[in-house]
């Protein structure tokens, strides 16, 4: 990564023409984050994690008709919180976005949940409260958009501290932007266990989770785990290169390794993670072998590096059952 730098906003909507959106309530605590844009994009996904959530993945496999998308959807919520996409289909088709079937159109929404429901949050709603969160999320898409305790990560935790919504992004040397979005929701930890440095700290970019430093030693350090509790690490990467839907497919699963970095333990049996991967076809591939193995790569650390931006960027509340790692851990 020595020859890349990070995008002007480090947010994967450095990928020009994404946006991000995201809605939240703060007393059910939690949220739903939505990735769109002005086109439809080409996407893929793919899960490692043992218990996914998800909504309309089957289509985004090479071999089924419709090649694009109009957004991707990460909700909190677990089964509930993919009521979310509902949301925002709504929202979409209100604007008039989505495959066209005679007079009808039809948006493309897949979508991907996590479970937080038993965070401390009021969750004795009467209606189901995800659709307008995700009609929210889309109202609020913007190039700008704040991480940490926002969106589908509101409610989000780890096994030591909370969860939330990371984001970063990098140019590779052939000029193509990669970003990654990820609500961080894991059984493990993305912290070194009784240290203060990120197992994603040998991928940091500058101080952007903090510049603590890389633990020289970790072989004692096995995380506790949270086994009954709330789970699942769910992400998107984004590219502006020129991949079709086989590519994007290979560039989710390329980014998990990120995930695995990140996260000790990852995509385990009771964690439902999941990569989607989205292009925007905005830039041609120079080296077709070169370029796409140097977007996975870039995918894998922009994710590892977003992991733990979320969970340094988390904001304490009273209600929550886990510190922030900004309770424990300050920089002198």
């Amino acid at each position: 990564m020595s020859k890349m730098q990070t995008g002007p906003k480090n947010l994967i909507t450095d990928v020009a023409g994404l946006k991000v959106g995201n809605a939240q309530d703060d007393a059910l605590k939690s949220g739903a984050t939505v990735l769109t844009a002005d086109q439809p994009f080409t996407a893929g996904v793919h899960v490692m994690g043992g218990a996914p959530g998800t909504r309309e993945t089957d289509l985004l496999a090479p071999d089924k008709t419709v090649q694009q998308v109009d957004a991707l959807v990460l909700s909190g919520g677990s089964a509930f919180g993919l009521d979310a996409a509902s949301g925002v289909v709504d929202a979409l088709r209100a604007q008039g976005r989505g495959f066209r079937v005679a007079d009808q159109y039809v948006p493309i929404v897949p979508a991907a949940i996590l479970f937080d429901l038993i965070n401390g949050g009021d969750k004795s709603w009467g209606e189901n409260p995800y659709r307008a969160l995700g009609r929210d999320a889309v109202l609020y898409a913007a190039e700008d958009f704040d991480l940490g305790t926002v969106g589908a990560g509101t409610g989000a935790t780890t096994a030591s501290f909370k969860g939330g919504l990371g984001s970063a992004s990098v140019v590779t040397p052939s000029g193509h932007t990669v970003g990654a979005l990820v609500a961080v929701n894991a059984l493990g930890d993305a912290v070194v266990p009784g240290t203060r440095h990120f197992w994603a700290s040998p991928w940091e970019m500058g101080d952007e989770f903090g510049g603590f430093g890389i633990a020289n030693d970790v072989s004692k350090n096995w995380p506790k785990t949270k086994l009954s509790a709330h789970n699942t690490t769910i992400a998107i990467v984004a590219t502006d290169a020129d991949l079709t839907q086989a590519q994007c497919t290979r560039m989710a699963t390329a980014a998990h390794d990120g995930m695995a970095r990140a996260l000790v333990p990852s995509h385990t049996p009771m964690d439902g993670d999941l990569v989607f991967a989205a292009a925007t076809n905005a830039k041609p591939l120079t080296d077709p072998v070169a370029d796409t193995l140097m977007i996975g790569h870039a995918a894998a650390t922009c994710l590892a590096r977003a992991i733990a931006r979320g969970v340094y960027l988390a904001r304490p509340d009273k209600s929550d059952l886990v510190p922030a790692f900004s309770d424990i851990h300050r920089k002198p």
